[in-house]
């Protein structure tokens, strides 16, 4: 039976890859660099991606990981590195100018409030995701907000989930579902704490063979199904 659910941010219950676009093109204006191209878009992105999973792996820090992709990025397109700093600053709130919801997931969050805690975990910065989550009126929503940056501790490492739990007090673990895009940071993350997980997956790409999934869905509407079936189960 679940009884209570976690949410990652990005890529989940937000579009990230629109607030993405819309925040590089802006800034890049806003800071006089050349137009940037759909396809610049693109590299960043890759590039993001890659620091993010090295975070991940506890290879390097938040801060190298924020400087260190506009650095690998600018010195990819010659625009000077040293702007890397002053440009991260500015995209942290940019990043929640746009507030794209992925399938309808604030009308999903809304009617379950009340039935089942709903709580978000994310490796997302304090400053763009306060600024995301209180935009797209999902700070009101959930019954607790968990951001690594202020646990001290990045998803997929068991210690990002040890204050959850502290929360989820009188739950067991095996019915908790955290619903992520992130098969790295989100799904591993929750194998890695033996709590049930949900791979939000709406490009329907092939699920590893080496990572055990609870459920796979394509469109969030899915959730409903899981929560109401597995409440079925525990009373039949």
């Amino acid at each position: 039976m679940i009884r209570a659910i976690l949410w990652d941010v990005d890529g989940t219950l937000l579009n990230f890859e629109a607030a993405e676009k819309a925040a590089l093109k802006h800034l890049f204006t806003e800071f006089g660099f050349p137009l940037c191209t759909d396809e610049m878009v693109k590299s960043y992105s890759k590039i993001n991606l890659s620091y993010w999973e090295r975070l991940e792996r506890n290879e390097i820090t938040k801060q190298e990981v924020l400087l260190g992709r506009f650095e690998t990025f600018f010195a990819s397109i010659c625009i000077d590195p040293s702007f890397a700093e002053e440009f991260n600053r500015r995209y942290q709130t940019a990043l929640g100018d746009t507030i794209v919801f992925c399938d309808d997931s604030k009308k999903i969050v809304t009617s379950l409030k009340g039935k089942i805690p709903q709580y978000v975990v994310s490796n997302g910065t304090i400053i763009a995701q306060t600024k995301k989550l209180e935009r797209s009126g999902f700070d009101q929503l959930m019954d607790g907000i968990f951001l690594s940056e202020k646990i001290g501790v990045e998803k997929p490492n068991p210690g990002f989930f040890a204050p959850v739990f502290e929360a989820l007090k009188g739950i067991s673990k095996d019915e908790i579902l955290i619903v992520g895009d992130s098969l790295t940071s989100d799904i591993r993350g929750g194998v890695n704490v033996s709590i049930k997980t949900c791979w939000y997956n709406p490009k329907k790409k092939e699920a590893p063979k080496d990572l055990p999934i609870d459920y796979i869905i394509s469109n969030l509407h899915e959730i409903f199904a899981i929560v109401t079936y597995s409440h079925h189960l525990h009373n039949s």
